[in-house]
């Protein structure tokens, strides 16, 4: 009789142990294929959702068949959201709901902020602009080295409004005498800008092109009197 009850207990137990598993069907073997689809499709925007930052392919993976394309299944979610004001988006290294840049100004009106967009990129000044894409670019690099790139000293208050708004953080130590900190980009920094992963950065190459950046003036610490030219025939134009 015990071994009757241990073998009714045993089956269906998932094999990680986990308890919950057992009354989540993953699988959905008893649908026919689109309604299976669609139920996982279904699970997956929920998810996405509800959560309050990026969702990763390992965690939608746990909703979903074994055999089930994360990546295709994003994709008819995200063709279904065509014509929709908001869309799903790869960003921080998982999925998450973004309002379309469209509406933001409406958004904008409604609350007083683009809700859902780049609240603490919007506060930060040119040259706080300029040294987070230097970091981003060069990370992990030294607010010395920074300091070299731009021809004048990068503050430590500068510095420490980016660690405050969360862009930045502490890197390894530099081999360089004294073992300076480093300065890398963080999560919240792909999240505010809408990187999946710092690959999605622009080339350099490309930026140069288009005539947004100029290594040979960065290195130089052109880049800073520069846009300040910029910006100062912008207002005598406007």
């Amino acid at each position: 009789m015990a071994e009757a009850t241990h073998a009714r207990r045993a089956k269906g137990r998932p094999d990680d142990g986990r308890s919950g598993d057992r009354l989540f069907d993953r699988e959905l073997d008893h649908l026919p294929p689109e309604a299976r689809w669609r139920e996982w499709m279904n699970r997956v925007e929920a998810t996405i959702f509800a959560a309050s930052e990026p969702v990763s392919r390992e965690t939608l993976a746990r909703i979903v068949g074994k055999s089930c394309s994360i990546d295709l299944l994003i994709d008819d979610i995200r063709e279904e959201l065509r014509g929709r004001p908001y869309d799903l988006v790869a960003v921080a290294g998982g999925f998450r709901h973004l309002t379309r840049p469209a509406y933001a100004d409406a958004i904008r009106s409604a609350f007083g902020t683009a809700v859902g967009g780049n609240e603490r990129a919007a506060d930060l000044t040119q040259s706080e602009v300029l040294v987070l894409m230097c970091i981003a670019y060069f990370q992990p690099i030294t607010r010395g080295e920074l300091s070299s790139f731009f021809g004048k000293e990068i503050s430590r208050d500068l510095i420490g409004h980016l660690r405050g708004a969360g862009l930045i953080a502490s890197g390894p130590r530099s081999p360089t005498p004294g073992a300076p900190y480093t300065y890398v980009t963080t999560k919240e920094f792909l999240l505010e800008f809408g990187f999946d992963t710092l690959r999605d950065l622009p080339d350099v190459e490309a930026l140069e092109d288009a005539g947004l950046l100029s290594k040979e003036k960065l290195l130089a610490g052109d880049i800073l009197p520069a846009v300040e030219t910029e910006m100062r025939a912008d207002d005598e134009f406007s």
